[in-house]
């Protein structure tokens, strides 16, 4: 058993600690050996030498991060955690200070979490399309949406053009109730949901009536030419070749396009192929065009979400091995 304590000073612990101690629940999560005391201004450390000492390394990295933005949050705490297991080798709160991608109207800010964002940010700032493919829980959709706001907002682009594939909803938005646009937006929600973290209320109503940030379907891209815009084509997995095609071709003049997905999650019929899927080999190695690749390193969400995909991973591993060595497989 080994036990040690950390003065905090120049800053509010509470700010550190998290309301009800938040913050520190978390840290606990992620080192079940180690207990965690807050006293006052005082914070100790019990437990297995080595993991005190790592959960140590993360207070003081949360510390630092405190003094440089006021407080520490929940996303914070789990982007330290997850940098600490798969780049040890980082300091921390100095890559957290250089991924700032840019601030909400709350004052939060919006960082690259982790090496696969930090590389969404990299190859969206040198290439005018960029294809970003990783599992659930990896920040795909809400580092794009970021990134768009801050062109955006830096005037580098006029306006942002958000759009999915209404798989579910098929050919059929007739047999749903309301209008079209109630018949829609659930399936645009999570678009919905980025931006309404990072743009004040008001402005982003104004921003939808004027058409300055749009969010639509992907079938209704059709014919168009977007011009000085950001687009982000979301779920792209459920995007067959055509639409991927007709979708690519709707880039204009100083435009830029994000395009995420995950190849294993598929909603389209078992007859037709992924757009995203396909893609990858007929647009590899042009200059101008990237392909970013996620894992499960790279999951924001709960730390579950990563045991989750380690699962299934291994069972369709174990499914593919079942199936080749059925008879007949392979001959």
């Amino acid at each position: 058993m080994e036990t040690e304590e950390i003065l905090i000073k120049n800053i509010d612990p509470v700010s550190i600690f998290g309301l009800q101690d938040e913050n520190l629940n978390l840290i606990e999560d992620a080192f079940p050996e180690v207990k965690l005391t807050a006293r006052g201004n005082t914070l100790k450390l019990s437990g297995d030498g080595e993991n005190v000492n790592r959960a140590s390394e993360v207070i003081y990295d949360l510390i630092d991060i405190g003094k440089r933005k006021g407080r520490v949050t929940g996303h914070d705490v789990n982007t330290v955690l997850s940098l600490k297991q798969h780049h040890p080798e980082i300091d921390v709160p100095t890559y957290m200070e250089d991924d700032l991608i840019l601030r909400t109207y709350t004052g939060e800010n919006v960082r690259a979490k982790t090496g696969g964002q930090r590389a969404i940010v990299q190859a969206s700032n040198k290439n005018d399309i960029t294809f970003v493919i990783g599992p659930a829980g990896t920040g795909k959709t809400y580092t794009s949406v970021a990134l768009a706001v801050k062109a955006l907002k830096e005037r580098q682009v006029k306006k942002i053009v958000l759009c999915r594939p209404a798989v579910e909803a098929g050919e059929n938005l007739g047999f749903l109730p309301g209008g079209l646009k109630d018949k829609i937006d659930p399936y645009l929600r999570p678009l919905y949901d980025a931006l309404e973290e990072m743009i004040e209320f008001e402005q982003l109503e104004l921003n939808l009536v004027k058409n300055v940030i749009e969010i639509a379907p992907l079938a209704y891209m059709r014919g168009r030419t977007l011009n000085n815009a950001f687009v982000i084509l979301d779920e792209a997995q459920n995007a067959t070749g055509m639409q991927m095609k007709m979708f690519l071709t709707r880039l204009g003049i100083n435009s830029r396009a994000i395009i995420t997905g995950d190849i294993t999650q598929t909603d389209l019929p078992r007859h037709k192929d992924s757009g995203l899927r396909v893609v990858q080999n007929i647009l590899a190695g042009i200059v101008g065009i990237s392909f970013v690749y996620l894992d499960r390193s790279d999951v924001v969400r709960h730390k579950l979400i990563r045991e989750i995909i380690a699962a299934y991973e291994k069972h369709e591993q174990e499914q593919s091995k079942k199936e080749a060595g059925k008879p007949g497989n392979g001959r």
